[in-house]
């Protein structure tokens, strides 16, 4: 399998991601948040503008994402780090998304709800690293997903 296919299985087999912004002054937060992953490594969530995390990507849209599977064995740790930017979804794309989003955590009406008066963010990531240690200790490997980018 190749080294993308197999990021793209690994995050579609997941739901939720922990994304890490800079606030003010440069304060980090992480906020846990489940995911619809893309078909090009883009993961897609639902938030309140107010919440911290929101607000700090609007401010600055640059962003991490870690994605793991649940492990008690150092051999079953496997997961992605991810280095993008945030970016909010409109428009038609917003519907399709929402629909599949609400269909796949089986979300309830009330929740539907609470998904209008929310956002819809997107993270496109420019780097990528994949760690799994069935495959060895320390296995992992790193794309950058826009390798003419200067700096």
């Amino acid at each position: 399998m190749e080294r993308l296919e197999l990021v793209a299985a690994f995050l579609k087999s997941g739901s939720t991601l922990a994304l890490s912004t800079s606030g003010d002054a440069g304060s980090p937060g992480v906020a846990p948040l489940f995911y619809l992953p893309g078909d090009n490594l883009e993961l897609y969530w639902f938030s309140s503008p107010r919440s911290g995390h929101s607000r700090n990507v609007k401010q600055n849209p640059a962003a991490a994402v870690t994605v793991y599977a649940d492990a008690s064995r150092w051999e079953d740790i496997r997961g992605c780090q991810l280095l993008g930017a945030v970016a909010v979804v409109t428009g038609r794309p917003r519907r399709a998304i929402a629909e599949a989003y609400a269909q796949r955590f089986r979300l309830g009406l009330l929740f539907r709800g609470a998904m209008t008066r929310s956002r819809l963010y997107v993270f496109r990531p420019r780097w990528v690293r994949y760690i799994d240690n069935s495959r060895g200790f320390g296995f992992k490997f790193e794309i950058d997903l826009e390798p003419d980018r200067l700096g």
